[in-house]
């Protein structure tokens, strides 16, 4: 049996295809789009799907669709009733899409990929609670989602036992943790559904003192939140419900200041806000998984939805919590609704045996040496061939010992908004200068914002503070822990101005060839991390074909690219040759 999950129309459109309840494929379509965040139906990402299980749209049995069009739209309907004529401008705006696509999902279907079969629409938060759960190593755990708001829900938890889920709990929208996050990301001058992670990142240069931060004190007055979690928003200061903008003038006031424009100095007000909101986001996450560990008993808990990508707030969960184990989605957001809408479909619907659990993240396309050297041939490219892995990771290791940047490019693509070694860039942590190289050289990004460390799970404990035994999210860069203090001077381009980490960990049965490079690379520098970041420049997704990567690197300061068994090194190939409408993509 086949069922292709989808999801789209709202942001990180994504397909997923599974075999008699197995995830063959799954990819978000900005991979091939090359648009971040493409809200688009997923055409490109379901056609990858079905050439992945290789079988026509014809066999495909159920589609199964991430959320309930009509369901959300009674919520926008409601929402533009209660705030008209306030929202009337909005409303005119939003219903072109609504009556020409959303509401007519499955013509789109039949449109887009010829499909003729039954389509099955599955709740939002179903889909994401589906998509931990039951992709999950836990035959039993408590579920907790969170995101900005799905059909009317914004938060719920419930329990999941073999097959079957129940979610018992919910907040309904206006009232969202997810949009407060989002609010205060607009009102620090970062785009919404895009940028929380760096509200994030700045949090930590900020007061994380809650009687210290004046900002955190201030907050409280926007959020009331309840001994079991549960909280209300105080709408006064939002405009989300009724404008396309979410900070309200009484915000600004609140907050001291007005939104900060995108070219504006970051300053200490600006830090301790994110630091507020932050501190105020854990405070909601610990309490409602407090009182749901209380209410429910079970040793473990899987979460998703958006807030589920605060990795900062996730490494705090277990030791604040009764909690044993913990397991997150790779793509906890919206992306990883196809795979939670399928998995509903296969497991919660039609009622089959649970028998799934997903190992790694290395479900997009991929490429075989073969297909690689046509790409490099084609296209003139230089290059150096190794006959074997050792070679080739003795070659490698040196180069990024010796400070140069390797974007590495490997297995299937990733399956999530994380690098974890198929498409990632890699270089020295232990170079004090790396993160500003990386910075101006390659990301073009704030200076504020951290790298990631990746080290070998064997590993992890001698370097960080670490959860044990280890939880499985740290593969998929999901969890934030403190530097050992006696390492945080030796790995500084890896460690975050507060001491922490965004740690990946890898498993050698997962990737093999990038465990024994970090292993190649300890053995030259005496510490076994290396300097983990998405093989993309700002504003662009994570590179998903031979020709993105090639691209990317002769338009940055990429050193070298390790494609498959190739080594191409920037300076051996003319600079204005990466231009793609020069390129052979094939």
């Amino acid at each position: 049996m086949y069922i292709l999950g989808l999801s789209c129309f709202y942001h990180d459109s994504s397909a997923t295809i599974l075999k008699d309840g197995e995830v063959i494929a799954a990819a978000q379509e900005e991979r091939f789009t090359r648009k971040k965040h493409d809200t688009s139906f997923p055409k490109n990402s379901a056609e990858f799907c079905l050439e992945k299980a290789g079988i026509t749209i014809d066999q495909v049995d159920y589609i199964a669709f991430y959320e309930k069009p009509l369901l959300k739209f009674e919520r926008l309907l409601y929402q533009h009733i209660d705030y008209f004529p306030k929202s009337y401008k909005v409303f005119l705006s939003n219903m072109p899409s609504w009556f020409n696509e959303k509401l007519r999902i499955t013509n789109k279907v039949k449109k887009e990929l010829g499909y003729k079969g039954t389509t099955l629409f599955v709740e939002h938060h179903m889909a994401h609670a589906s998509s931990s759960f039951f992709a999950s190593p836990f035959n039993k755990s408590a579920i907790l989602t969170m995101d900005g708001v799905g059909e009317w829900t914004t938060t719920a938890y419930g329990m999941g036992d073999k097959n079957e889920i129940k979610l018992d709990k919910e907040i309904i929208f206006p009232h969202s943790l997810g949009l407060l996050y989002s609010t205060i990301t607009a009102y620090l001058g970062f785009s919404v559904n895009n940028s929380e992670y760096k509200v994030m990142g700045l949090a930590a240069y900020g007061s994380m003192d809650r009687e210290k931060n004046p900002y955190y004190k201030k907050l409280l007055n926007v959020i009331d939140i309840k001994e079991d979690g549960s909280y209300r928003l105080d709408q006064k200061y939002f405009t989300y419900s009724y404008l396309n903008r979410m900070p309200s003038k009484k915000l600004c006031d609140l907050l001291d200041g007005h939104i900060r424009k995108g070219n504006e100095e970051i300053d200490e007000r600006h830090q301790n806000i994110a630091a507020a909101v932050q501190l105020i986001t854990e405070d909601v996450i610990l309490k409602i998984l407090n009182h749901l560990h209380k209410e429910k008993k079970c040793k473990s808990v899987v979460l998703s939805g958006g807030v589920a990508l605060n990795s900062v707030a996730n490494g705090k969960i277990l030791n604040n919590t009764p909690f044993k184990n913990i397991w997150i989605n790779p793509d906890p957001g919206d992306g990883g609704t196809s795979m939670g809408a399928a998995l509903f479909v296969y497991y919660g619907i039609l009622k089959n045996k649970r028998k799934y659990k997903l190992t790694d993240a290395y479900l997009g396309p991929q490429f075989s040496d073969a297909e690689i050297k046509i790409f490099l041939d084609n296209n003139k490219i230089n290059y150096t061939a190794f006959e074997n892995d050792k070679e080739l990771l003795d070659n490698v290791s040196e180069l990024i010992y010796k400070n140069n940047v390797v974007g590495w490019f490997q297995l299937g693509m990733e399956w999530g908004p994380r690098a974890l070694g198929a498409r990632s860039i890699l270089s020295n942590p232990c170079n004090k200068n790396m993160q500003e190289v990386l910075n101006l050289k390659v990301k073009h990004r704030e200076k504020f914002r951290p790298f990631a460390p990746v080290v070998c799970d064997d590993d992890a404990e001698r370097y960080f503070n670490i959860d044990l035994p280890l939880p499985y999210s740290t593969d998929y860069m999901l969890m934030v822990y403190p530097v050992k203090k006696k390492w945080r001077s030796k790995i500084p381009a890896v460690t975050h101005v507060d001491g922490s980490g965004r740690l990946q960990t890898v498993r050698r049965n997962q990737n093999k060839l990038y465990y024994d490079l970090i292993k190649k690379f300890g053995n030259l520098s005496g510490i076994p991390i290396l300097i983990n970041t998405s093989f993309n420049i700002r504003g662009e997704p994570i590179v998903c074909t031979p020709f993105d990567a090639y691209r990317c690197m002769m338009g940055t300061g990429i050193d070298y690219l390790v494609i498959g068994s190739y080594l191409i090194k920037r300076d051996d190939n003319p600079v204005d040759f990466w231009d793609s409408e020069k390129l052979a993509k094939d």
